[in-house]
């Protein structure tokens, strides 16, 4: 019988470094979607300092939350630091990322099926919102969390999440209207987002890299 990730922690902590093991196995997908949204292939130095200061700070995990929660509260601040040092940006909501970077283009409807240029403004419109808005979008979203599930990641209370949910929808579709109106590509909608954060998490699970 498969066992829980408080049960993988317990064990664990009491030495069973398989447990360990198998505790940041069954998480690493999502912490490489979350962190290649962001980041791009600079994922990997970003999960591994994750994982290592899970290790580091697990006797202060007390197991009131999910252990996801702790993970990404992790995640979370592992990203603010690597970003706030790489573009010296002092808000936390603020993700001050040169777009020429961010942004993938929106190719013609020549040489990218109707599917691929949605999934790319998509993208494209997520790079623009604060890093906070994409991070709330992403666990609703990509990790089907709770707003208390959230909440405890971001650390506001759990209407204020609601809140920041229905804002940070509302900047995504601005956006996605602007990319798709000054590039020509074909409008999509929020529920295409949906569908978009599916296929994330059905390529993570299979452990593809592209």
């Amino acid at each position: 019988m498969e066992r829980d990730d408080l049960e993988l922690l317990d064990a664990w902590r009491r030495g069973d470094r398989r447990a360990g093991g198998e505790l940041f196995a069954r998480h690493f997908p999502a912490l490489r979607r979350f962190f290649r949204s962001k980041v791009g292939d600079d994922y990997e130095e970003l999960v591994q300092s994750t994982f290592a200061r899970c290790v580091e700070g697990q006797a202060r995990f007390e197991g009131r939350g999910s252990f996801r929660s702790y993970l990404f509260a992790t995640a979370y601040n592992v990203v603010r630091e690597h970003l706030r040092e790489l573009y010296r940006e002092s808000d936390p909501w603020t993700l001050a990322l040169a777009q020429a970077q961010a942004e993938p283009e929106v190719v013609g409807p020549a040489t990218m099926l109707a599917a691929q240029r949605e999934r790319a403004v998509l993208v494209r419109a997520l790079r623009r919102l604060p890093l906070g808005d994409q991070v709330v979008l992403e666990l609703f979203y990509d990790e089907q969390m709770t707003s208390v599930e959230i909440g405890a990641v971001v650390g506001v209370p759990d209407a204020t999440v609601r809140s920041r949910l229905r804002l940070a929808r509302e900047r995504l579709r601005g956006h996605v209207d602007e990319i798709a109106r000054t590039t020509g590509a074909p409008p999509t909608t929020l529920d295409s987002f949906g569908r978009w954060a599916d296929d994330l998490r059905a390529v993570a699970g299979r452990g593809r890299s592209d």
